[in-house]
């Protein structure tokens, strides 16, 4: 992707739109659809890093409720031509097609590369990445399993909706203390992760979310690694003008 004279590209992660409540929710699905007004006007393309939605399960003919500023405002930009992509993160894993045919929006599963002007970017959400963490990996497991899948469509909507919204609240992710505390250049699993992704090649840019704490690490010469941190209580995203990528907080 070559980005044009006075663009930028945008990248944002983890607004777990949902939780704890719809209504409580409400306020920073707003403040996040000004912002997206905000970039759009500058934008040469815009990431979505995942945990959009505290949770997301794809019925064959339903969705889950609400959401309909944010989903709408997506619309809106992908119809002007500005592209999207979205990676699923783990609390919205079970997203299938909904936003390529209704949004036309890419929807991704795993890191991907991109080559921005000529820097290279591995992009993601960051679940399930690097060392430790082996109980998530396994339920991560159980949870993409095809088999899991069909047995949760069989429960009704508003059953199956409601008891995974009550399960995905309690999440540490949300409500736990291990995401205020920065860890340490060394300690940082997806900095690690970064790492030995940069023994196989080179990448200029690693760009995650799912951390939920802002950081810029440098793990390599030329080569950096930053988290996106959240929009639950930081309110911070990504900028690349295609030449520089900063860390910006966003003050509506």
């Amino acid at each position: 992707m070559q980005i044009p004279q006075g663009k930028k590209v945008y990248f944002s992660s983890d607004n777990h739109l949902g939780a704890p409540t719809m209504a409580e929710s409400l306020p920073r699905e707003k403040k996040f659809v000004q912002w997206l007004d905000h970039v759009k006007h500058d934008a040469a393309a815009i990431f979505l890093l995942g945990d959009l939605f505290d949770f997301w399960f794809e019925y064959k003919t339903v969705v889950p409720k609400g959401f309909v500023r944010v989903l709408g405002k997506l619309a809106e930009i992908s119809d002007s031509g500005i592209p999207v992509y979205f990676f699923v993160g783990n609390h919205d894993l079970w997203m299938h097609d909904y936003f390529e045919t209704e949004l036309n929006i890419p929807v991704y599963h795993e890191p991907k590369e991109f080559t921005l002007n000529d820097k290279v970017f591995l992009i993601g959400h960051g679940d399930g990445k690097g060392p430790g963490d082996k109980g998530y990996k396994r339920m991560k497991k159980v949870f993409t399993n095809s088999f899991s899948k069909w047995l949760f469509r069989w429960l009704h909507p508003d059953l199956g909706v409601r008891l995974a919204q009550h399960l995905s609240v309690k999440n540490k992710l949300i409500s736990g203390d291990e995401d205020k505390n920065f860890l340490g250049d060394e300690n940082e699993w997806l900095a690690q992760y970064a790492k030995r992704k940069l023994e196989l090649k080179h990448y200029d840019y690693f760009i995650f979310g799912h951390r939920h704490l802002p950081m810029e690490i440098k793990i390599g010469e030329g080569s950096t690694y930053f988290n996106l941190g959240d929009w639950i209580n930081h309110y911070t995203y990504g900028s690349f003008d295609g030449a520089e990528f900063k860390l910006k907080k966003f003050k509506p």
